[in-house]
């Protein structure tokens, strides 16, 4: 599925998405995170050792809300399950870029010795005022 241009627009933006994933014990997590895409997928960069990554680990499912900083009506929900994860160079060189576009500058946090990944969400469902007719 390609992502319709409200979604590349917010996904693109500096707008923190609310990411929610499950638990081991059937409860959700939910998170604000930097957020981005690509044609078709929403991307989730982040630590392996996080509690968000061994959720999506077990159970691939998440959910992304993205509310725009101009306007609370401004939003889109992707539901979607990750079908790749991307590690390495690859996944650091994208947390700089998320970094610079946020904060101005490279990451500035230290990165631990396993890195970073970057979860690709293949939505399956997709919500926004637009969509349901406001």
């Amino acid at each position: 599925m390609t992502l319709d241009d409200d979604v590349r627009r917010l996904a693109t933006s500096t707008a923190l998405a609310t990411v929610v994933t499950q638990m081991p014990d059937g409860s959700f997590q939910a998170l604000p995170l930097w957020v981005d895409c690509d044609e078709s997928h929403i991307l989730i960069n982040t630590e392996p050792q996080r509690q968000r990554a061994k959720n999506l680990e077990r159970n691939p499912a998440m959910t992304v809300l993205i509310v725009s900083k101009e306007s609370d009506w401004d939003w889109v929900e992707v539901r979607g399950v990750v079908t790749e994860s991307v590690s390495g160079q690859a996944a650091r060189d994208h947390i700089d870029a998320l970094s610079r576009r946020y904060l101005g500058v490279d990451y500035p946090n230290q990165v631990g010795p396993q890195g970073r990944i970057i979860y690709k969400l293949s939505p399956t469902k997709v919500n926004s005022p637009r969509r349901m007719g406001r």
